[in-house]
């Protein structure tokens, strides 16, 4: 495949988020020559109880960047502050000046139905941003001069935290990607975020901030085992957008082959 301006994107709302939805099939995607880029909304300034918002901003910026390096990915950051993503023009107009500096083929991001609003907002704003990049007439200054995006691009949203929905209950995946032997750089991304384990003890109440990820891939794992009938150890989960005027062709399918395993759950109640 001819990979000249096949750049994929991941946009997450804060600056650990790529790690947990997709940070395996990046790295399998950018092992084949894609060029890869990772935004995030916001640098993540109420992530702290002990830090102003200043000096986690500029913690969390740095850690992105350095996990992003581990990547070997571009960074971007669209500069919302925490709790503060919402759907308003101004909002989709600087997204949508995002997708038209990068030009993505495929793009990645948040379910429509989260745990947080943050993530969902972003969902919502980058589905926009993918539809409304490209209208020629879809003014962006002062946000960017860059020309409009070459076409809508592939979206995939990523499974929610915990793979539930807001009453607990279980959102099937559409697909698996096996990411068995990519859980090392996960790791090293994911601990590039040093600065999270505090906060999420305090928080959410959760420890062992990496050693939660691996959990989560490895439950999909499991389920992707008993789909496709062999050990897979680790896994990470989609479901594309085939809204109308969004591409339906699955190119993660097409590119990553075997790795991708279809959830014959999804398929049989559509």
């Amino acid at each position: 495949m001819d990979l000249e301006g096949k750049r994929i994107l991941a946009v997450g709302a804060h600056p650990d988020d790529v790690e947990f939805m997709c940070a395996g099939s990046l790295y399998l995607l950018c092992r084949l020559g894609y060029e890869i880029h990772v935004a995030v909304m916001s640098r993540g300034d109420c992530g702290s109880v002990d830090l102003s918002a200043q000096e986690i901003s500029r913690i969390r910026d740095r850690e992105a960047r350095a996990a992003c390096k581990v990547l070997g990915a571009t960074y971007h950051c669209v500069g919302f502050r925490d709790l503060c993503i919402f759907n308003d023009d101004a909002a989709n107009r600087r997204v949508a000046a995002l997708l038209r500096e990068v030009n993505p083929w495929l793009v990645i991001t948040h379910p429509p139905q989260d745990y947080m609003t943050d993530h969902e907002m972003t969902s919502l704003l980058v589905r926009n941003a993918c539809f409304s990049a490209p209208i020629p007439n879809y003014d962006l200054t002062p946000f960017t001069h860059a020309p409009r995006c070459s076409a809508i691009p592939t979206l995939y949203y990523a499974q929610p935290i915990e793979g539930i929905d807001l009453f607990g209950k279980p959102v099937l995946p559409q697909f698996y990607v096996d990411v068995s032997d990519c859980m090392d750089v996960k790791m090293q991304m994911l601990a590039c975020h040093e600065s999270q384990r505090n906060w999420l003890r305090a928080h959410h109440r959760m420890d062992e901030y990496t050693e939660s990820l691996r959990c989560w891939n490895a439950k999909l794992g499991q389920r992707v085992s008993e789909v496709a009938g062999r050990q897979i150890l680790y896994a990470e989960a989609f479901r594309q957008h085939l809204g109308h005027s969004y591409p339906h062709e699955n190119l993660l399918a097409k590119i990553l082959g075997v790795g991708v395993v279809p959830e014959p759950a999804y398929a049989s109640r559509e």
